[in-house]
């Protein structure tokens, strides 16, 4: 039995939300965790961050283990600490730079070596590591370490890639042992071939954890093919914990997972394109660098409670991002990371009144129809 409390409050067919509640605070489900790879959502503050609704940020393994180093935080008084966020914080195990810098380790069955972006040194992560550096850190929720293949792949390599995260995820679990206020995470693998994901799925449920990831999707697969991943999937997760689609993703995407039963998303998108000068609405995603915007003086969202959306013309958004000020990437990504909890929040009231299907259904028309 978890430790961390995990209360469903309503459901509306799969979609369902509720809380996950830690002594830092609660996670509200559906959540979306804004990235903070490097103890920092990218060009904001930890208050803009707060204002903007969010419960939980999501800091990186792999980036901070290379600077300023676990150790060095956890002197420091843990990363809540360091970076000024009092509330939950989740930790990538550094299972998505086994893919992303493929170029830059050597994998083996015991774990993987790094030479690092930054200075070409060497680290090594295991599971039994990964797990302790989140430890140091002082995550409220550790994921454990996993293999993430590209898609497409063929199905022996899916299969190996699955397996050995299967292993990982029993070696994370042993490494974790009892640590009080705290969760684990196992992450299903198994690409895009459905049996593999339905055993992955069933293998961690075997071992037992706080609450179970879906990884290595949005790596190159149609969206189609992710929802019928996560089709073949959650039906295999235990009801009562935790679902998190690790990496996604477009608000589109989110809905369409949360109708799957999908709890809890991160994606470094708002930010991303908020520092490339665009901007997400609930007319669709605007792009600043457009010149027809040099003489709109309306705002992003007369409607919206974040200042960046309310109180900042079109046309002055426009003139930051062609100067290349970083204001611009500074209001856009405060804009985008509340519009993604705006979002979110839409969904969790839906849901509770029975109504997530039409609530979605007005977000597309919304998108479709546009500024105009």
């Amino acid at each position: 039995m978890s430790k961390i409390p995990f209360n469903i409050s309503a459901a509306d067919g799969a979609a369902r939300t509720g809380e996950i509640v830690f002594p830092r605070g609660e996670i509200r489900t559906p959540a979306f965790m804004p990235v903070g790879t490097a103890a920092t959502v990218k060009a904001l503050t930890v208050d803009q961050v707060r204002q903007t609704g969010a419960d939980v940020v999501l800091g990186n393994v792999y980036h901070l283990m290379l600077r300023p180093g676990a150790e060095r935080v956890a002197a420091l008084g843990g990363l809540h600490h360091f970076m000024r966020w009092q509330r939950p914080i989740l930790t990538d195990s550094g299972g998505f730079q086994v893919m992303s810098l493929a170029a830059l380790r050597k994998l083996d069955n015991d774990g993987v070596t790094f030479q690092s972006h930054i200075d070409g040194s060497t680290h090594r992560l295991t599971p039994e590591r990964s797990v302790e550096i989140q430890r140091l850190l002082g995550a409220d929720v550790t994921m454990q370490l996993d293999e993430c293949v590209r898609l497409p792949a063929s199905r022996d390599e899916v299969e190996r890639a699955m397996r050995l995260s299967l292993d990982w995820a029993e070696r994370s679990k042993a490494a974790f042992g009892d640590q009080e206020g705290r969760a684990l995470f196992g992450i299903v693998q198994g690409g895009d071939v459905a049996d593999l994901r339905r055993g992955s799925a069933r293998g961690l449920v075997d071992i037992g954890f706080d609450g179970y990831a879906v990884g290595g999707l949005a790596v190159g697969e149609p969206q189609d093919v992710m929802l019928a991943m996560l089709e073949e999937t959650v039906p295999e997760l235990p009801a009562d914990r935790p679902r998190y689609l690790m990496g996604v993703g477009t608000p589109d995407d989110i809905l369409k997972s949360v109708s799957r039963g999908i709890d809890m998303f991160d994606c470094v998108m708002p930010t991303r394109a908020g520092r490339h000068g665009q901007a997400f609405t609930r007319f669709g995603k605007i792009n600043l660098k457009n010149a027809r915007f040099a003489d709109d003086p309306r705002p992003l969202d007369e409607e919206s409670d974040c200042p960046a959306a309310r109180d900042y013309s079109r046309a002055y958004l426009h003139h930051l991002v062609k100067c290349g000020e970083i204001l611009g990437m500074t209001l856009l990504s405060w804009n985008n990371i509340s519009y993604y909890q705006r979002l979110m929040g839409g969904a969790r009231a839906a849901i509770a009144e029975r109504r997530f299907a039409a609530y979605a259904a007005a977000c597309v028309e919304g998108w479709a129809k546009g500024l105009d």
